[in-house]
């Protein structure tokens, strides 16, 4: 028996493989731009007036906050007349640390003080390894990014300090360490890199100014559920402002209850979208008393009233040379904003295959932004859709236990090409995610995924 498929059906079809690989062309080309861009950067802040050595500028970063002021050092120092070799921490390995004379380091910790992940495979096969390499020709610098809420308060940046020094290398000062952002830091690291470099008449180290946002829209997500509320909140920009962001990226926010304390938070939308939103739940401490920025952000802050906040870019989690690739996304309860900011591009672009693995506690009040993730289930936007509802059945099912559930399909994905994107609470989802996706696909691979950037996180 012979099948026809009715012209105008084919029609469309061709056009939507056209329209697919034409996106695909663009992206490719925007990202080779994108990488020429970096070389000449790098080919640029390594050149030297004199032929004197490059001082190496190596970060290790989360949440790009350490990569973009360690861009910013290196810019400086540049500018002074210094040679700079700039890279992520994990480009670093033990022959270039021991030809390297002066070194500067910005690591941010994370977690509880675990390394950065374009910061583990260095941790792993130099800082654990049983014969280090001699660093006694080394002088180095250090800013460690942290965060007091968390118990190992800049952690990894101590780790590395203490492995520097056993290693034999001199520090030219004593390491700096930066809390949130913390202004008094900023300025105490530029003061110590004028000790290295020739910076008088530098500009004064100055973060990117807050500018008022309004809010547009807020609605409560979950009634009924077990945990505490979680609100979607729209922000429209200042007049005439055209704000552009990332998928994948953040926000900083102040809350007037504590302006020197910026919050980050996920952004859920697209600038197509013409504002920002966010997915918040109205946080409460252990001793009952609200969270501070969550609590004005969800029930303080009338309509309409200003939210002063920043555009925070966060490359680690963007789509960058993933665009073109399959997507698994997966996360839990307020981390469905991370995820959703790339859903949206990619319905935006018309680009698959996406697959969403989505945890909350009950179907019934849980399901953050059901209608829509049902909607491009429908459309196709999601060729698959894995829901994990803990409190559904007698035992409690996880979004790594469905992972663990499709082992083949996972590996299926993964030799095709696919990335994937983690996102929501650290302890349990993340810790859990990642041990199932070593399970199914091998710690080997995983770590090579790591490394090419086909795994990137979003955890907190």
């Amino acid at each position: 028996m012979v099948f026809s498929i009715p012209v105008p059906r084919l029609a469309a079809a061709l056009i939507l493989v056209l329209l697919y690989g034409l996106m695909c062309t663009a992206i490719a080309r925007r990202e080779r731009r994108r990488a020429r861009r970096a070389r000449a950067e790098a080919a640029e802040l390594a050149s030297a007036r004199d032929g004197a050595p490059p001082l190496l500028v190596a970060y290790a970063s989360q949440t790009g906050q350490a990569e973009a002021l360690a861009r910013e050092t290196a810019r400086l120092l540049h500018a002074a007349g210094e040679p700079v070799h700039l890279c992520a921490l994990g480009a670093v390995d033990a022959a270039l640390l021991q030809r390297t004379r002066r070194a500067l380091f910005l690591a941010s910790t994370y977690g509880e003080g675990d390394a950065p992940d374009n910061a583990a495979g260095f941790q792993g096969q130099w800082m654990g390894a049983a014969a280090a390499p001699s660093l006694a020709g080394l002088q180095y610098g250090l800013l460690a990014l942290g965060d007091r809420q968390y118990a190992h308060y800049c952690g990894f940046g101590r780790q590395l300090d203490g492995w520097l020094r056993a290693q034999g290398a001199v520090p030219l000062f004593e390491r700096v360490e930066m809390d949130n952002g913390a202004p008094a830091a900023l300025l105490a690291w530029q003061h110590q890199l004028s000790q290295v470099a020739n910076l008088n008449g530098a500009p004064a180290w100055e973060a990117p100014p807050f500018a008022d946002w309004t809010l547009a829209a807020r609605r409560h997500l979950n009634p009924g559920s077990l945990g505490a509320p979680v609100f979607h909140i729209e922000l429209a920009p200042p007049p005439g402002t055209a704000a552009d962001w990332a998928s994948g990226d953040l926000v900083q926010l102040c809350a007037p209850a504590d302006p020197q304390r910026p919050r980050d938070y996920s952004i859920a939308s697209v600038p197509g979208d013409g504002r920002i939103h966010l997915t918040v739940r109205q946080a409460v401490r252990e001793d009952g008393t609200p969270g501070v920025a969550s609590d004005w952000l969800c029930a303080g802050l009338a309509p309409g009233g200003a939210v002063p906040l920043r555009l925070r870019a966060h490359g680690p989690f963007q789509l960058q040379d993933n665009a073109a690739r399959p997507l698994v996304l997966i996360g839990n309860g307020t981390g469905i904003a991370g995820l959703r900011s790339h859903l949206r591009a990619r319905a935006a672009a018309g680009a698959g295959p996406n697959w969403l693995v989505f945890g909350e506690r009950q179907a019934a009040h849980d399901f953050l932004y059901r209608a829509e993730i049902q909607a491009w289930q429908a459309s196709g936007v999601l060729t698959r859709l894995d829901l994990a509802f803990s409190r559904d059945q007698a035992q409690r099912v996880h979004v790594q236990d469905r992972l663990a559930e499709a082992a083949d399909a996972l590996r299926a994905w993964v030799a095709d090409g696919a990335a994937i994107y983690v996102c929501g609470s650290l302890v349990g989802m993340a810790q859990g995610v990642h041990a199932a996706l070593c399970a199914a696909l091998g710690e080997e691979a995983m770590e090579g995924l790591l490394r090419s950037g086909r795994y990137r996180r979003d955890v907190y």
